[in-house]
């Protein structure tokens, strides 16, 4: 059985996230990479691997659903999705908040999820 990394890196999405109260009103940009792990006897159509528009799509509907207070939930929903499509064993979902802190490039966190057995 064959194992591939499928991945999607500087996914840009817009969306209205944050703890404080400047945060509830705007939208601020998010950077997004996905690494999925899939097992599969063979790779020949979208059905067998990750979908990177799926992917996308899954972000910006996270974005479109409203608010979330944490980058940890946003992170978190996205690798559940992930999860539920194609031959994925594995994700790893990182999220960058880039205008989180002034004196910083970005700020985020990183979930690693697994499918359950």
């Amino acid at each position: 059985m064959a194992r591939f990394t499928v991945f999607v890196r500087g996914l840009r999405v817009g969306a209205r996230i944050g703890v404080h109260a400047d945060e509830y009103d705007r939208t601020q940009p998010l950077t997004i990479d996905i690494e999925a792990l899939l097992e599969g006897a063979s790779v020949e159509g979208l059905s067998d691997t990750l979908n990177y528009e799926r992917v996308a799509e899954a972000a910006r509907q996270i974005a479109a659903e409203g608010h979330v207070a944490l980058v940890e939930t946003f992170a978190l929903r996205l690798a559940r999705a992930c999860l539920e499509h194609g031959p994925v064993l594995k994700v790893v979902v990182r999220v960058e908040k880039p205008e989180a802190l002034k004196e910083a490039d970005g700020a985020g966190c990183e979930v690693r999820l697994a499918r359950s057995s």
